[in-house]
């Protein structure tokens, strides 16, 4: 077995596999010392600041590392003890708790490491422990002790780590120290003497940052060089193989950029993605097969895809959102999921579809079909491809079972269309109307990145937004951008139709405190009001909110796109209406007194009229 095969028998340890559920790193390095290749290395987007906790430029602390299963936990634990000088043989045991002694700026701690709370035993058969819980408590008051010369290094999933802690009950300051941790996950500080603890939440760092990172490693790696000086003309890296072709697709900076934007989308979705899985997703973008074993090609099976004209099954484009795989597997998997949400594939436009279906023969859609789709003979423009667009053309109906097979090669590519389309045409061809996010380009162009830059969002789409909260506050077709309404009803604040007008916030009133604005609070983009009497409310908006926004200021009803969004807006509705009824209880009316209302309706062009009735007391 030559390097190049080496390398892509070792890159597909890095796929969907059963056997990547646990104790990934540790099997990664002994997989890749099997094979003598080596690993796919970048530096964590935290690595620096872990180190420097014990590297003497700081007095050391405590430190915690949390996060989800695959967010690189273990793999900062084993760079920690390395920069320590700890014993490699020692770490390469299945052992999940450790001991050592460094000597920090000439003063010598004794670090506890566990890089592995769940699976830490509750009794060490060294001896180096009574229980785990004892040990456990004396970290807790190790926290809060200056003068303390006992350290340690946890790493644990972020709610492992409460649970654990809530199990210890009030023994010793465990109780503190969880209030500690809590508050560190919800990114508050606690009042009181600041602890000795450097607490980081993996789950924090940007999916796409990791992309970024993961795809430089992959592509880099010498295994690909490999593979290059020794092709087989007719089997594995020869010029017919998917496994080259996939590898070379996701070069280009086209498949890179869109890639990078889905990732992007899916962190201000609030979906978050852990290295294992995007290095899960690359490996099988380059290898997926459903035929190869494990749905995942060897060097071996590539003579057999192109002599069985199964090549097509092997695309990137199709790879990326799990094609290769069962349905079951698909759905196990957290990442496939969440581009899976997309909807690319299944949605569409007439046009595009009219490329796909009559380009060939239409003068006013053959330039765009000989650029999108005969212009690559590898995925695009086959020959399976074309005669299966010609039988339906001139048979739309199934030839068998209930569905045409050219119905399947539509959706195959518009897949690859997403990621082919050039960006001098995505607005033209309306590229993000290929998901289920029509507004997703927008959101990325106009509201993160400007917000990122330090710059603001367009008044535009502040007006655009506030008019679809006006229509979910009240429940009317209201026209009103300038101004939010606070309207609830005789029921309830989350009533479907409110017009009762409590108040109105204009989106910017000058020399008033009152405004609407698009912020960005902790790296996410907000959706935040300035009410008359200076309290504010803020509302994350993520994608599917701002997409939910948008679409019901054009029009659409509220029920039809998300309820759990609905919810989540009246919800926002109400928080508005207490904090605006908070500094106004001292105008209520006395006995005797009339009380009054403000009648919300609309005129025949949409904008909100009030009328007052007035209430006598009898």
């Amino acid at each position: 077995m030559d390097a190049g095969e080496r390398w892509i028998r070792f890159l597909r340890q890095y796929g969907p596999l059963p056997q990547n559920d646990n104790m990934f790193d540790e099997q990664i390095r002994r997989s890749a010392s099997r094979l003598g290749v080596n690993p796919i290395v970048f530096k964590h987007p935290l690595e620096d600041e872990v180190l420097k906790v014990f590297d003497g430029s700081v007095t050391p602390r405590c430190l915690v590392l949390t996060g989800t299963a695959g967010d690189g936990k273990s793999h900062l634990c084993s760079q920690v003890w390395h920069q320590l000088q700890g014993d490699p043989d020692l770490w390469a045991s299945n052992d999940v708790y450790f001991q050592l002694n460094p000597t920090i700026n000439g003063r010598t701690y004794t670090l506890h490491v566990i890089r592995d709370l769940t699976a830490m035993p509750d009794d060490d058969d060294g001896a180096r422990y009574t229980s785990k819980s004892a040990l456990l408590v004396k970290l807790s008051s190790a926290l809060f002790d200056a003068s303390s010369d006992v350290l340690f290094l946890i790493a644990a999933n972020d709610g492992q780590l409460i649970e654990t802690w809530r199990k210890l009950g009030l023994v010793g300051d465990s109780q503190r120290a969880r209030e500690l941790f809590e508050a560190r996950l919800m990114g508050d500080e606690l009042a009181g003497p600041e602890p000795r603890l450097q607490f980081f939440n993996l789950s924090n760092v940007p999916s796409a940052t990791v992309l970024e990172l993961a795809l430089d490693g992959l592509l880099a790696h010498e295994g690909w060089q490999a593979c290059m000086s020794n092709p087989h003309a007719d089997g594995f890296f020869g010029p017919e193989c998917p496994i080259r072709k996939n590898f070379e697709l996701l070069q280009t900076p086209l498949v890179r950029s869109r890639l990078l934007d889905l990732f992007k989308l899916c962190d201000f979705g609030e979906l978050h993605t852990p290295i294992r899985r995007v290095l899960m997703l690359l490996a099988n973008a380059v290898l997926g097969h459903p035929d190869a074993r494990e749905r995942l090609m060897l060097p071996r099976d590539v003579k057999g895809v192109l002599a069985k004209g199964t090549r097509y099954q092997a695309s990137l484009y199709s790879n990326l959102f799990g094609a290769n795989l069962s349905a079951t597997k698909r759905e196990s998997l957290e990442i496939f999921d969440y581009l899976g949400r997309f909807g690319i594939g299944q949605e569409t436009t007439n046009r595009v579809d009219n490329i796909l279906i009559f380009g060939v023969e239409d003068d006013n859609l053959k330039h765009y079909y000989e650029q999108l789709i005969a212009n690559d003979p590898f995925y695009g423009g086959t020959e399976r491809f074309r005669s299966a667009q010609r039988a339906y053309v001139e048979a739309p109906e199934a030839t068998a079972g209930d569905r045409h097979d050219f119905l399947d090669m539509l959706v195959e590519q518009r897949r690859a269309l997403f990621f082919k389309i050039p960006e001098e045409l995505a607005a033209e061809l309306k590229l993000w109307s290929l998901t289920v996010f029509a507004g997703a380009g927008e959101y990325l162009d106009e509201v993160a990145r400007p917000l990122q830059a330090g710059e603001r969002v367009g008044r535009h789409l502040v007006a655009r937004l506030v008019n679809g909260l006006n229509r979910i506050f009240t429940g009317l077709l209201v026209s009103s951008e300038r101004e939010l309404l606070l309207a609830t009803s005789l029921s309830f604040s989350g009533s479907r139709v409110s017009q009762l007008l409590e108040d109105r916030v204009a989106v910017s009133a000058r020399g008033r405190p009152e405004k609407v604005d698009v912020v960005l609070r902790r790296g996410f983009p907000c959706l935040e009001v300035t009410l008359p009497n200076g309290v504010v409310r803020t509302l994350r908006l993520n994608l599917t909110r701002y997409e939910f926004l948008q679409r019901v200021s054009q029009g659409a009803l509220p029920g039809n796109f998300s309820r759990e969004c609905y919810e989540d807006i009246l919800a926002f509705k109400s928080a508005l209406l207490a904090a605006a009824s908070a500094k106004a209880t001292a105008g209520v009316a006395d006995a005797g007194e009339e009380l009054s209302f403000r009648l919300l309706s609309l005129d025949a062009n949409g904008n909100p009229i009030d009328y007052v009735v007035e209430i006598a007391d009898a």
